[in-house]
């Protein structure tokens, strides 16, 4: 039976950190009524997207306290369901930014999915903001290690992004379009912030590929920016597909409901690749992870690990599986 095989998780990694696997979507929210409205949309969708609540651009200027507390009791709340809420801080740059840190980890460092930390400009930055959550996690109690998402949007940051990559607890790294673009003082024209420019001018296209270059590369998630038709569902499903078929980003941020639907559709595999997968690691498991032929081709480890990847994408984006698949998770 299915339950007495030796799980992918032992057979296939040995030890070694395994590749995130998380939602394909991450939708922003910065207001209380916006972060309830994302929590109910989640509670009925199911758990197929991670909702992010702004402390940043979110917050009302001189309320910064206020907001954070408010994110604090939403994450602590039954609401946050699934618990898959994270949290954007304010920049390093930011005279809040520490105060983000030490009332959100300490108030809900067991409920928070992540910590986005955006605008940085060299390596270095990323690597205090770092030390500054682990050290409030611990003073905290927080054993847990909670996963920092950050925003590459500055040429410093680009520049720098394979260092940032490799730096403890990262999980996720974000490309930030608008910020981006408009640090070129004009050099790249606004029609780049939308399809199809974003996708064709050489500076924008270059910097995506870098940026899902180096999060792969250190064994982390490549996010997506968002696409600014906020109602054009065809438009996200179509900016959502050429991010992951033509440059490799495996998530996409959404800053409108209708978004989640078309994000998390255009990022989930093929479902008869999922079924091919499926039929791969079964046989593999039944041969105790030894090689296999399936359909006349030859299988090892490293396509056992690209099909159990690809069937955890599957879960993860609200595919069903056989039975004898999902009880491994």
């Amino acid at each position: 039976m299915a339950t007495q095989l030796t799980h992918p998780r032992a057979a296939l990694f040995g030890g070694e950190r395994p590749f995130p696997i998380i939602p394909a979507c991450e939708h922003f929210a910065g207001s209380e009524k916006l972060i309830t409205k994302a929590f109910e949309l989640q509670t009925r969708l199911g758990p197929v997207f991670d909702v992010t609540m702004d402390c940043e651009d979110g917050a009302p200027t001189g309320r910064e306290r206020e907001h954070a507390e408010m994110v604090i009791e939403r994450l602590r709340s039954p609401a946050n369901t699934f618990g898959m809420a994270g949290v954007r801080i304010h920049d390093p740059a930011h005279a809040h930014w520490r105060q983000d840190v030490d009332l959100v980890v300490r108030g809900a460092g067991e409920r928070l999915a992540y910590v986005t930390i955006p605008k940085p400009t060299r390596a270095v930055q990323v690597a205090e903001v770092i030390d500054h959550i682990q050290a409030t996690a611990r003073d905290a109690g927080v054993t847990r290690e909670i996963p920092i998402h950050v925003l590459i949007e500055t040429h410093g940051a680009l520049r720098e992004v394979f260092e940032i990559a490799a730096l403890p607890w990262v999980q996720v790294l974000d490309f930030g379009l608008m910020d981006f673009v408009s640090g070129h003082h004009g050099a790249i024209p606004s029609t780049a912030m939308r399809s199809p420019g974003q996708f064709e001018h050489a500076l924008v296209r270059r910097a995506k590929a870098r940026v899902a270059a180096a999060a792969l590369g250190a064994g982390v998630v490549p996010a997506h920016n968002v696409t600014l038709d906020l109602k054009n569902v065809d438009q996200t499903f179509a900016d959502a597909r050429r991010a992951r078929t033509e440059l490799g980003f495996l998530r996409m941020w959404s800053i409108y409901p209708a978004q989640i639907e078309p994000i998390v559709r255009a990022m989930a595999p093929d479902f008869t690749e999922v079924e091919r997968a499926c039929a791969i690691l079964l046989a593999a498991a039944r041969a105790d992870w030894g090689p296999i032929q399936h359909e006349g081709d030859l299988h090892d480890r490293a396509t056992y690990r690209y099909f159990w990847e690809l069937v955890q994408r599957a879960r993860v984006s609200g595919q069903a599986l056989p039975d004898e698949v999902a009880v491994w998770f």
